[in-house]
């Protein structure tokens, strides 16, 4: 399971472009795996690597400069995420080190995606509260799942807000994916169950040797 997202301190790493899709994040090529790790040599490896069947990186790509060496926030245009559902899209990205992605806008199910999977999805409530001066070059901000802020230190008077529904919060700030959630209720489910067939004994009565 994730580690719990309380707040988050982090370098920016600022991908300027609209409808990144999962083949872009994660070229179908690069999936070799059914399980969560060994992806994060894949992410972006279109932009990342000079050529298809390469690892040698593009110095002019993002994540290849100085400035965002170790960047665990991303940065991106409207509608991240879109295109297959592949869920390995998530993994990568959390596997190189990405907790938070602040988006225009993101695909739907790559969002509910990424809370599964211990990222925090950020749309900003104001976007145009000094969005380029912000995100222009490497920064350092910290995001506050509590307070559902972003902010950045050399900046003290900007100050970006975000929505999130309850559970999924609830799920970032405890480290737990939706089984976990699940299993941390094991006891009021069996209280429940236990109940239940006190009053409905029907339901649990064995029929098999019948």
């Amino acid at each position: 399971m994730p580690d719990p997202l309380i707040q988050h301190c982090g370098l920016v790493a600022h991908l300027p472009k609209d409808n990144i899709d999962t083949d872009q994040i994660i070229p179908s090529r690069e999936m070799k795996t059914v399980s969560r790790s060994g992806l994060a040599d894949g992410l972006f490896a279109g932009w990342r690597y000079v050529a298809p069947d390469s690892r040698q990186l593009n110095p002019d790509f993002v994540l290849n400069q100085d400035a965002t060496a170790g960047a665990t926030v991303l940065v991106a245009g409207a509608n991240f995420g879109c295109g297959s559902s592949r869920e390995h899209a998530v993994w990568a990205l959390a596997e190189y080190g990405f907790r938070v992605i602040i988006a225009k806008s993101f695909n739907q199910i790559f969002h509910d995606n990424c809370l599964r999977n211990g990222v925090l999805p950020i749309v900003l409530d104001n976007p145009s509260g000094g969005e380029a001066l912000v995100w222009s070059g490497g920064c350092q901000v910290v995001v506050d799942l509590g307070a559902q802020t972003v902010t950045r230190a050399d900046q003290p008077n900007w100050v970006g807000r975000f929505a999130i529904d309850a559970y999924p919060k609830r799920m970032l700030m405890e480290g737990l994916d939706p089984i976990g959630f699940t299993l941390a209720q094991r006891e009021s489910l069996e209280a429940f169950a236990e109940r239940d067939a006190e009053d409905r004994p029907w339901v649990y009565a064995d029929y098999s040797a019948a």
